[in-house]
């Protein structure tokens, strides 16, 4: 699962988290409301009020029209249906977990071969070692062309057997090769 994911549940949950928001959604749902109608139902000042909403409507959960120089906010129903479709779907609870147990592994394998910053084998498995070449492979700034001199010298930082680590960077395609250059593209 992507983290862009994570974060748009996330964020629907800090919406819905905060008392106040979520009252402001309670009383949006029935009939359009004014920044200052809701500020005096919630007891709240206004500029508050209006800080809620924003972050309401960032998520999808509001919906603004404006009527002159007067902005009245409802309940975006189809898009609280969506998000909770969305978000508390058994399918998007199995990703969350699933991620868990990945970054869990990829921790493990960490700890277990890597001493700091020294990487004590290349590991026979392809799964462990594809792990150990993403976090080599995060050494490497994404804007700039090194020489195999440079990855040379940044490798042989955690080991000594950098024409390994070299064309296994490559091979995995965390590292692109082109006339003695080498380059990390952004993911």
């Amino acid at each position: 699962m992507a983290s862009t994911h994570l974060s748009e549940i996330l964020n629907f949950f800090k919406a819905l988290s905060d008392e106040s928001r979520l009252k402001i959604v309670g009383a949006v749902a029935s009939c359009e409301r004014s920044v200052d109608e809701l500020a005096e139902l919630l007891d709240l000042r206004a500029p508050t009020v209006s800080h809620h909403l924003g972050k309401l409507k960032e998520v999808g959960l509001v919906k603004m029209r404006q009527e002159g120089t007067t902005h009245l906010y409802q309940l975006n129903s189809n898009g609280l249906r969506s998000l909770c479709r969305q978000v508390l779907a058994v399918d998007t609870m199995e990703m969350i977990g699933e991620e868990v147990a990945s970054d869990a592994w990829e921790r493990r394998v960490l700890t277990n071969f890597f001493d700091g910053d020294r990487l004590k084998e290349i590991p026979a498995s392809r799964k462990k070692r594809e792990v150990i070449l993403k976090r080599l492979a995060g050494k490497f700034q994404t804007d700039r062309r090194y020489s195999e001199k440079e990855v040379n010298a940044i490798l042989s930082r955690h080991h000594w057997d950098t024409a390994t680590l070299r064309r296994e960077l490559v091979g995995a395609r965390l590292l692109h090769r082109q006339s003695g250059n080498y380059w990390r593209e952004q993911n």
